[in-house]
């Protein structure tokens, strides 16, 4: 994280069972080692599983508020290809987002109501901001457990925003049951890895 940066917005985007809130806790655990106060908010949509998720996160020396508006997320990290059309507005210009090439389908488009848009990074690339595709389900899978899903994205997000390794690494060690830390690292690693190859 750039020390000079007085706030850093993480807007993180999925549906029910993702893993979002994990994944912001994480981000929270980070932050209290390096030493910088974090806020986050969670807003569900209408199904707590399976519905539209967004979770706020914002570091800073302090912080007084865990909400910003639209056009201020430095970082997208979204878990679902339509989830990160729904949020992209709240990219500031030139800002990232992490994309999880992912496609879940809403109830209206299982029901056959509505249709699952088939040109999401067409309209993804209206906004000025910089796209990167991280394989972050096909990780889960090799790994038999789509739940570390979120965990790959957090490595591919760490490698690429220059995050310290070591203290994230910590920092998912604090959070996740010890059961499950062996495989979600492994996740971690394999994000990571994704990244750095660019």
């Amino acid at each position: 994280m750039e020390e000079q940066q007085a706030n850093f917005n993480i807007l993180i985007a999925g549906v029910g069972g993702q893993g979002t809130l994990l994944a912001s806790k994480i981000l929270g655990n980070y932050a209290q080692l390096i030493g910088k106060d974090c806020k986050v908010s969670e807003v569900h949509g209408m199904a707590q599983r399976g519905g539209s998720v967004v979770t706020y996160v914002r570091i800073a020396d302090k912080v007084y508020s865990p909400l910003f508006d639209k056009k201020q997320a430095d970082v997208l990290l979204a878990f679902e290809e339509l989830e990160a059309l729904r949020s992209a507005g709240h990219i500031k210009d030139n800002g990232i987002a992490i994309i999880n090439k992912q496609n879940i389908y809403p109830m209206p488009c299982a029901l056959g109501i509505a249709e699952y848009p088939n040109d999401i990074y067409e309209q993804l690339s209206k906004y000025n901001a910089k796209i990167h595709k991280i394989d972050a389900i096909g990780i889960a899978t090799k790994l038999n457990d789509i739940r570390t899903v979120n965990i790959a994205m957090l490595g591919f997000f760490t490698a690429l925003l220059n995050f310290d390794k070591k203290i994230f690494i910590s920092a998912i060690e604090k959070s996740v049951a010890k059961p499950t830390l062996e495989i979600n690292l492994k996740a971690f690693e394999q994000g990571y890895a994704q990244s750095t190859k660019g």
